[in-house]
């Protein structure tokens, strides 16, 4: 089973080499993205297992891997590394993630056509062996639906009340409850998922 945490093969490399510097400071690689322009971008985005991952925390992960990647050299050409948490309307890149997020709106999208359609919105309702369930609305009716985990091709939570109410609850169950974090909330709507709408993103230059 493959996932979503990197698309390209530079993208798998990358992980390769900064997932056990991520995974031994106590957080998970949610995913990795190396952007073009004149300049590139190595986009990173980073949590804890249980959630809840800080501005500080952000920057310690920038410092451990720009080391890391400083010896390893993957990267021929200047580079900006970019760490950040997943945002409230997070990517969906694991097969786990789909039952961390049961109950909530979500955007999945496919690699081929399902039924005539590439494009599927609805609540999450956790996983079936390999399979994710979501219950959408089909010719006026609302079914559940299961589709492969390994058939998708971008899978993000949609921003609504109840996801920034539960957001809260975390942020207020940690102790790390910060009111400016959510005084702005911007989203995006991109076809390809590369751009995200994170809080926090220490920029590191190479």
């Amino acid at each position: 089973m493959t996932d979503l945490i990197a698309k390209t093969a530079i993208d798998r490399r990358l992980a390769e080499i900064v997932t056990p510097t991520i995974e031994g400071l106590g957080f998970e690689l949610v995913r990795i993205r190396l952007m073009g322009g004149r300049t590139r971008v190595l986009q990173i985005m980073a949590d804890r297992p249980e959630g809840g991952i800080e501005v500080d925390d952000c920057g310690l992960i920038s410092t451990a891997v720009s080391a890391v990647l400083d010896v390893e050299d993957p990267i021929e050409d200047n580079y900006v590394l970019e760490v950040s948490s997943p945002g409230i309307d997070r990517p969906l890149t694991r097969l786990k993630d789909f039952d961390m997020w049961v109950d909530y709106e979500a955007r999945v999208e496919t690699t081929e056509l399902i039924d005539g359609r590439r494009r599927f919105k609805g609540f999450l309702r956790g996983t079936e062996g390999s399979e994710i369930l979501i219950e959408i609305e089909e010719g006026g009716e609302i079914v559940t639906i299961g589709l492969e985990f390994d058939w998708l091709s971008d899978a993000k939570l949609i921003l609504t009340d109840d996801l920034i109410a539960e957001m809260l609850r975390q942020k207020k169950a940690s102790g790390a409850f910060n009111e400016a974090d959510f005084d702005e909330v911007q989203t995006t709507d991109s076809d390809d998922g590369d751009e995200d709408d994170t809080l926090d993103a220490p920029v590191t230059k190479h």
